[in-house]
C-alpha cells in the first residue's frame, strides 16, 4: 500500500506555485483568453476551485457524490463548462479565496482518509494517492493555459513523474474512451526526467517502447500539445497509435491541441 503523503505534498506545492503566479494579478489580467476555447484566467482556476470541490466530496461524502455524478450524466457536454463558468462570475479576490480554501480542505481531507480507502469518481475509484495525483495533473495542466496567457514559462520539476505515471496507468482507458480495444501486452515506457535520470515503466524486454523526455509525455497526456511538436518516439504499431490518442484524464478527450503553425480555423 503507497503512502500517500509525497503526492500530497507535491499536489500542495503544484497549487502554491500557480498561486504564486495569479495571486497578484489585476483583475483585467483574470480576463485574458487561455488557449480552452472560451475560457479565460477565471475559468481555468474556477475549473480547479470546481474540480477540488468534487474531489473533497468525494472523499467524505460518497452519497453525495453520486449525486454530482448523475448531474453529469444528466448533461455530459456542459457540466464542465458550467462549473467553471459558475466561478469565474465572481469578483477575482473571491475566486481566489474560494480556491486557496476548497485546496486546503482537500489536502486535510486527504491526510486523514484511512489506509486502503477507494473513493468513488468520474472513472474508476481512486485511492488517496491516485486521487491526490489526479488534482497534481489538473492543477499543472491548467496551470500551463494560465502561463499561456500571461506570457510565462513555468520550469517543468520533479512533480511531473507523477503524471507521467497517471499517463501510463491510464494507457487503457485511452483506448476504450474512444471505443478501440487496448492492446494485450504491455509497453515500455523510459522517459529522461527535467533534472536527468529515468522514469521507467512496464517490462525492460517489452517490444513496444516509448522514450523521450518526461515533461514532453506529460504534455501529450495532458493533450496540452500535439504529438508532432513533441520529443517522443514509439517502436511499435500500438505504441504509436497510443501516443495519438493518450491523455490521463477521465471523460471524453475532446479535439486536443493543434500542431504549432497549423493554422487554427
Amino acid at each position: 500500500m503507497s503512502d500517500p503523503t509525497p503526492v500530497i505534498d507535491d499536489l500542495r506545492e503544484e497549487s502554491e506555485e500557480l498561486d504564486a503566479l495569479v495571486g497578484r494579478l489585476s483583475p483585467e489580467r483574470w480576463a485574458l483568453p487561455t488557449p480552452a476555447p472560451g475560457w479565460t484566467v477565471a475559468h481555468q482556476i474556477a475549473h480547479l476551485t470546481w474540480t477540488d470541490r468534487g474531489a473533497l466530496v468525494a472523499v467524505t461524502d460518497p452519497d453525495g457524490f453520486r449525486a454530482l455524478v448523475e448531474k453529469a450524466l444528466a448533461a455530459p457536454t456542459a457540466f464542465v463548462d458550467e462549473g467553471a463558468e459558475e466561478g469565474a462570475v465572481l469578483p477575482p479576490a473571491a475566486l481566489l479565496d474560494r480556491w486557496r480554501r476548497g485546496r486546503a480542505a482537500l489536502d486535510a481531507a486527504l491526510r486523514a482518509a484511512p489506509p486502503g480507502t477507494r473513493f468513488p469518481w468520474y472513472g474508476p475509484p481512486m485511492a488517496a494517492a491516485s486521487m491526490a495525483t489526479a488534482r497534481l495533473m489538473e492543477t499543472w495542466a491548467h496551470g500551463l493555459d494560465i502561463a499561456d496567457a500571461l506570457g510565462a514559462r513555468p520550469e517543468p520539476t520533479g512533480r511531473l513523474r507523477h503524471i507521467a505515471r497517471l499517463g501510463v496507468r491510464t494507457r487503457d482507458h485511452a483506448f476504450r474512451t474512444r471505443g478501440l480495444t487496448p492492446p494485450a501486452e504491455e509497453f515500455r515506457v523510459e522517459l529522461t526526467g527535467p533534472h536527468g535520470g529515468v522514469w521507467a515503466f512496464g517490462p525492460e524486454d517489452a517490444p513496444q517502447r516509448v522514450t523521450g523526455p518526461g515533461a514532453d509525455f506529460c504534455l501529450l497526456v495532458t493533450r496540452r500539445a500535439h504529438r508532432a511538436d513533441l520529443a517522443l518516439r514509439a517502436d511499435g504499431a500500438d505504441a504509436g497509435r497510443w501516443l495519438d490518442i493518450a491523455q490521463a484524464f477521465a471523460g471524453p478527450p475532446g479535439p486536443g491541441r493543434r500542431p504549432k503553425g497549423e493554422d487554427a480555423r
